[in-house]
C-alpha cells in the first residue's frame, strides 16, 4: 500500500459536480493498493498515519499527530500511485490490485481510520473525481507498507 499524505487546511472531493467528501484541517490521503497488499497491512498503515507527527505544536513544527489535534481525514483511492513509469512513455498499472480486492481493502482501511473517532470522509471508489485542497506548508509525505 502506498499512501500519499498531504497536510491540509481544508480539502474536498467531487464526483459529477457533487461534493461527496469534505474536511477541515487535517490530512488528505491518496491511497494506492497493489497486488501484493492484503488486510494485514491495514492496521499498521492506519496507526502510522494517525500517530505521525506532522502538525505544529508547542514542541515545534512537527510535534503533533492528527489524533492530537483532533483533525479530519479525507481518503481518496488512487490506483495510479501503483503505476510504473520505468519503461516507455505510458505508465504501466500491472501492479495495481484487482478492483474488487482493492475496494474491499479500501473500505477496511477507511473503517480502521474511523475507529479512531476522528471525522473521516471519502471519495468514491473507481469514479473520476476532482480533488480540491489547500496544502498547509506544503507538507507532503509518502508512506509505503
Amino acid at each position: 500500500m502506498k499512501a500519499l499524505l498531504q497536510r491540509v487546511n481544508h480539502a474536498k472531493v467531487t464526483v459529477d459536480h457533487k461534493t461527496v467528501g469534505e474536511i477541515g484541517r487535517g490530512i488528505l490521503i491518496l491511497l494506492g493498493i497493489d497486488r501484493a497488499d492484503d488486510a494485514g497491512k491495514i492496521k499498521p498503515l492506519a496507526d502510522k498515519i494517525l500517530n505521525l507527527r506532522i502538525f505544529a505544536g508547542a514542541g515545534g513544527e512537527f510535534d503533533q499527530a492528527v489524533l492530537d489535534i483532533k483533525g479530519e481525514i479525507l481518503v481518496v483511492s488512487q490506483f495510479t500511485l501503483c503505476g510504473s513509469c520505468a519503461k516507455g512513455r505510458r505508465p504501466d498499472f500491472m501492479s495495481a490490485a484487482d478492483p474488487i480486492v482493492a475496494n474491499d481493502l479500501y473500505k477496511k482501511f477507511v473503517a480502521e481510520l474511523k475507529a479512531s473517532g476522528l471525522t473521516v470522509a471519502t471519495g468514491e471508489f473507481q469514479k473520476m473525481m476532482k480533488v480540491e485542497l489547500e496544502n498547509d506548508g506544503p507538507a507532503t509525505f509518502i508512506i509505503e507498507k
